[in-house]
């Protein structure tokens, strides 16, 4: 970064003395020449050859971190890997500018800059110099329109060119599999006139829907940074140029080098087309994900407004507004139920088939599907704050970062285009030199196909269309990857690690198991016992209490023993309820219980003794339930390979009956709140990387400490912003189908570089002739420039595939909530 002023702005000053700390802090790194903190707006201003990254770093670690902004743009013209490469390239290169990532699969860039250095205009100037078009993004709706936009003038010019070539191409072509055809064109008219007639013809094909890649391309390999379209654009001018000398100045070349190439040309430009259209095409279909989910907003809503109810845009919904919603309507915005009943189709959202009852006090999420009930709702959240506009924002960030696999295809392609175009020189050389005769026809030919083949296009688009589809496909299924690069580490950790309570188990204590003494009916011991709980404020009774069918009896004598239990007298007999110790402190024998009370405490559980007229009656076992799919989850990741561990502040016993229960590997119990974190290292320590999944605020410092952490999506606001992935339906069977998918979006991203790279080592030698010494044959352009047209489908195409990725070890599903989301597609 050369010498310069960069003005920013600070968070967390409150004092002359933060100012003071600050300013010494940004003083303190190497390069700056100068720097001032003001105070009064909470501003540093910095001069001096020093990056703003080193600012940032120093400020952070002085206790004053720097603020930062994100800008979302849109690009056009980008057409290959290498056009991504020089846009991020110009884009980190703007004074303010932390970091910049492009993706080529979206159209996309955002910039992450300190703020109130950089404004939008510096940075869309410094993609125009690079070559490209840059606007802001508009994440407020849907962007179909211009990638259809983009796709109806891509087949239109593909359409013309392929009109004007394909006569050509036929009678050149037929000439060769059938003499006579060419002999009777070139009888009827001549050869001089049908070879102007084919000059006409193809200049209005590369000079019309050609003219994108001379446009584009030109510029910038005369700015000495060409791209994909400047392969396309030598290529074609060196066989159209090549040809119109063959022409109009035949005496310049050999007798025998007298041919034209037009035909070739005509067939480069209608092939990269077609391939281009068929690329956009596809690649419209990757953003499939993000088009549902804002089609699930609907225009308008009911709502009361003076007394009466009107319906009024979406976006004119203030929270606090009370809505209406009717019978099979789609929910406007989130809320709160205040009046009616009904079930609500959250497939769409969360990824759950069964309908969920909703009911007074019930919240509801907007873009989910009323079901036969009509509700009255007081809306919470609405705009950007509704879950549905935080799950697209979450979705489209991820879809636009990047993985660290993508780092070595990154470093080829900024030397690509610039290598390729030197192996075609050499190519051309060496023919030239060395080649048979008539040998500069042979070295246009082996030039122009090394300049057609290479594809930088499919190493660029490798990663991002597999992470476009599979986090698309990860929402619909009700995992949020909030950052992208989560799904590289997801599917690399051996170890999944876990909190206990509200994420393994229910998260609130219910009655496990009953045991009655000899003759003891425990249902109607359960009766009694749950009226003396009602009068109880511990958890435990609450478990008790809901157990209980029926009206409850009234009682007398209600009497709480501190640490111990309650007694009362019931419908006549005294009731005691408490520990072993308190039943032992008033003389009752727990012999025929003894067994029981074994296995509930060898199972973790609490018991509650229960002692009517001073004879043991029964034993309660309450214990915080185990969630229905923990089990299955737990074995899905055993069977992946994965370990998996548990982290609680349960005692050790408790722990390790849960840990048997559910076949988990490792168990970090006793932990307190604060020590979370050291468990995560002593796991990292012990078996490298570790995911951990958890709830609540106070696993929101191990979810930041894991390598991967994952929260529950009906958890804690804190523990969601602190993860890296959000189970948004709460079932711990999400965790497992987040490290599938993770897995099988990685595998797909391995394929397409290897197949990205594999194509151009293999290929791009077969161009240039090096198996002309062995079979005497060339690799036309044309075969070339379908090649390469092919090689971009085949990677779009094959991220596709992730499309139909499915909940591990689950059986497709017929319900109507899988054909309400077939319907939208």
């Amino acid at each position: 970064m050369a010498e310069a002023s960069l003005r920013f702005e600070i968070t967390g000053m409150s004092c002359a003395g933060c100012a003071g700390r600050a300013e010494r802090a940004l003083s303190a790194v190497p390069g700056v020449a100068q720097s001032n903190v003001n105070l009064a707006d909470h501003t540093a201003r910095v001069t001096g050859d020093v990056t703003p990254k080193a600012l940032a770093d120093a400020l952070g670690a002085a206790g004053y971190p720097a603020a930062t902004e994100t800008v979302h743009l849109s690009i056009d013209g980008m057409s290959c890997a290498s056009c991504s490469a020089r846009v991020e390239k110009a884009l980190t290169a703007e004074p303010g500018v932390l970091d910049a990532t492009v993706n080529l699969a979206t159209e996309t860039a955002t910039v992450r800059h300190l703020g109130g250095a950089v404004d939008l205009a510096a940075l869309t100037e410094a993609v125009r110099k690079a070559g490209y078009e840059a606007r802001a993004e508009d994440r407020s709706g849907p962007t179909t329109d211009v990638h259809e936009d983009a796709q109806a003038r891509l087949w239109r010019d593909t359409l013309i060119a392929g009109a004007l070539t394909l006569p050509v191409f036929l009678v050149e072509m037929g000439g060769h599999l059938v003499p006579a055809v060419h002999h009777a064109v070139t009888g009827l008219v001549g050869q001089s006139v049908w070879w102007f007639v084919q000059f006409l013809v193809i200049s209005a094909v590369l000079f019309g829907p050609g003219r994108r890649f001379l446009s584009i391309g030109l510029p910038l390999l005369a700015r000495g940074t060409p791209d994909m379209n400047s392969l396309v654009a030598l290529g074609t001018l060196s066989a159209w140029s090549y040809s119109s000398v063959a022409l109009f100045a035949p005496g310049l070349l050999p007798e025998a080098a007298r041919a034209v190439y037009f035909e070739a040309a005509g067939v480069i430009v209608t092939l990269i087309l077609l391939g281009r259209w068929l690329e956009a095409r596809a690649k419209g279909r990757t953003g499939e994900a993000i088009r549902k989910l804002m089609a699930l907003r609907p225009d308008v809503a009911r709502v009361e407004r003076d007394g009466e109810v009107v319906e009024l845009p979406a976006e004119a919904l203030r929270a606090g507004d009370i809505l209406h919603l009717r019978p099979g309507e789609r929910v406007a915005v989130d809320g709160e139920v205040i009046e009616g009943r009904s079930y609500i189709d959250e497939s769409l959202v969360t990824g759950e088939p069964v309908p969920v009852e909703k009911s007074l006090g019930d919240s509801v999420t907007g873009g989910t599907i009323n079901g036969s009930g009509a509700l009255r709702f007081r809306a919470t959240a609405v705009g950007r704050d509704t879950v549905l506009a935080r799950i697209i924002a979450m979705v489209q960030d991820a879809q636009g970062a990047k993985l660290p696999i993508q780092a070595l295809a990154d470093k080829v392609v900024l030397w690509f285009v610039p290598a390729i175009i030197a192996i075609a020189v050499v190519t051309v050389a060496v023919w030239l030199a060395v080649g048979p005769s008539p040998a500069l026809s042979h070295a246009l030919v082996a030039g122009v196909s090394v300049l057609i083949i290479a594809c930088p296009c499919a190493m660029g688009l490798a990663t991002p269309t597999s992470i476009m589809v599979g986090t698309g496909r990860a929402a619909e299924l009700g995992v949020l990857f909030r950052r992208g690069d989560a799904l590289q580490r997801l599917a690399e950790v051996p170890v999944m690690a876990f909190d206990k309570t509200g994420t393994l188990t229910c998260g609130a204590p219910a009655l496990v198991a009953r045991h009655g003494a000899d003759g003891v009916d425990t249902d109607a011991v359960l009766r009694l016992t749950a009226a003396v709980e009602r009068h109880s404020e511990h958890p435990i009774a609450r478990a008790i209490e809901a157990a209980a069918s029926g009206p409850l009896p009234t009682i007398e004598n209600f009497e709480a023993l501190p640490g111990d239990g309650l007694r009362a007298r019931v419908e006549g007999r005294e009731v005691l309820i408490g520990t072993a110790r308190l039943m032992a402190e008033k003389g009752v024998a727990l012999d025929s219980l003894r067994d029981a009370m074994t296995e509930v405490e060898s199972r973790g559980q609490t018991p509650v003794l229960v002692a009517m007229d001073g004879a043991a009656a029964a034993l309660f076992a309450v214990a915080d339930p185990i969630k229905p799919t923990s089990r299955d989850a737990v074995a899905s990741l055993r069977r992946a390979g994965v370990k998996v561990a548990m982290i609680t502040g349960d005692t050790p016993a408790s722990a390790r009956a849960i840990a048997a229960e559910l076949g988990i590997d490792h168990v970090e119990a006793g932990v307190r709140p604060d020590g979370k974190v050291a468990a995560i290292e002593r796991l990292q320590r012990t078996y490298g990387a570790v995911a951990f999944t958890g709830d609540g605020i106070n696993d929101a410092p191990a979810l930041a400490a894991a390598d991967v952490g994952l929260a529950v999506g009906t958890g804690t606001d804190v523990a969601i912003d602190a993860a890296d992935v959000v189970l948004v339906s709460g079932d711990i069977t999400a965790a497992v189908t987040a490290r599938h998918v993770s897995a099988r979006v990685l595998r797909n991203i391995k394929q397409n570089l290897v197949w990205a790279f594999g194509y151009n080592v293999a290929l791009v030698p077969v161009a240039a002739g090096v198996l002309y010494p062995l079979t005497g044959m060339m690799l036309s352009p044309m075969l070339a420039a379908g090649a390469m047209a092919l090689s971009s489908v085949f990677v779009v195409t094959n991220a596709l595939r992730l499309r139909r990725i499915g909940a591990p070890d689950a059986a497709p599903r017929d319900t109507g909530a899988e054909r309400q989301r077939e319907a939208l597609t």
